[in-house]
């Protein structure tokens, strides 16, 4: 049975439809498997993104652990909000950025980048994948390794039976999704697009290692993410899937004047079976309506939301 957790809706027949189209060797709308590029979006599109990221309560983790033993640093954010746990300030932070204001995004970013220091990506990834295997989401009881939404990975592996190439172009931090993007979604490490921090080699008997410096290097989100895409694949992609307004850019690069398009925006809407919210989709979802973009409840379309 083809996507088993999809319900009969219109948004599965959308995807059946464009998978069809763009693979009969007679249509017009034939596109050849070396051109049939998805992005998707990760945190909120592939996995659960509240009451906060998850790279974010890893980050926040160590940023608390600072200010557990300084403290000077409770009084100062984002040090502050990690200390106190203030999951408030923190999704508001990036909500505002997704509304156009990025005053406490800044802030974050420049807390979070301090950790980068002298890390070794190697660690960072083998992190990663511990802290997913191993720590519970602080609401739905669930592993973070299974908060995946298990409609999307169907359609990761339905895409890819049908010689689609799967990316992730995703604002968290590339080295961070590293570390499960192969053992979670079966998409290569290679094909992992993310933000990502400054580096320098460092010689050692070992082979030497690419180390982290406390430098921000790129921000793959809003109009970084066509431009990320371009930089990494030199095409564009034919699918998108996201689900807020720093998907946009990337949803609107799909397919271009030449090719066939879906975008596939992640509605969240099911407050039962995971979270009900709008707050920095108002634009995306504005514009998936005006354009007659596919958009997917959660709570019309899924059958199930996690395995």
């Amino acid at each position: 049975m083809i996507l088993p957790s999809w319900k009969d809706t219109q948004a599965k027949q959308d995807i059946l439809d464009f998978v069809a189209t763009v693979t009969d060797e007679n249509s017009s709308d034939y596109v050849p498997p070396a051109e049939r590029i998805a992005a998707f979006d990760n945190d909120g599109t592939l996995w659960c993104e509240k009451p906060m990221y998850i790279q974010l309560d890893l980050l926040l983790r160590k940023l608390a652990g600072l200010a557990e033993s300084d403290s000077s640093l409770r009084s100062q954010q984002p040090w502050k909000a990690a200390w106190e746990k203030d999951f408030d300030w923190l999704g508001a932070a990036m909500t505002k950025h997704y509304q156009g204001d990025d005053s406490d995004l800044h802030v974050l970013i420049g807390g979070i980048v301090s950790l980068a220091a002298d890390q070794a990506v190697e660690n960072i990834e083998a992190e990663a994948k511990d802290f997913i295997e191993n720590e519970v989401h602080p609401t739905l009881g669930l592993t973070y390794r299974n908060c995946i939404y298990q409609p999307m990975l169907e359609l990761l592996q339905y895409l890819e039976s049908n010689e689609f190439i799967n990316y992730i172009v995703s604002g968290g931090g590339r080295d961070f999704m590293r570390g499960f993007a192969h053992d979670l979604y079966g998409i290569p490490r290679e094909r992992v697009i993310g933000s990502t921090v400054a580096y320098r080699f460092v010689e050692n008997d070992g082979g030497g290692e690419i180390i982290q410096r406390a430098e921000l290097d790129v921000i793959d989100d809003g109009p970084g993410k066509p431009v990320q895409i371009w930089n990494v694949i030199g095409r564009r992609p034919i699918l998108v899937a996201g689900n807020s307004n720093g998907d946009l850019p990337m949803m609107t690069f799909a397919g271009g004047s030449s090719l066939p398009a879906l975008q596939l925006l992640v509605v969240h809407d099911d407050a039962e079976r995971e979270f009900h919210y709008v707050a920095g989709a108002e634009e995306v979802i504005t514009t998936a309506r005006k354009k007659g973009w596919t958009m997917i409840s959660m709570k019309d379309d899924f059958k199930v939301v996690f395995a």
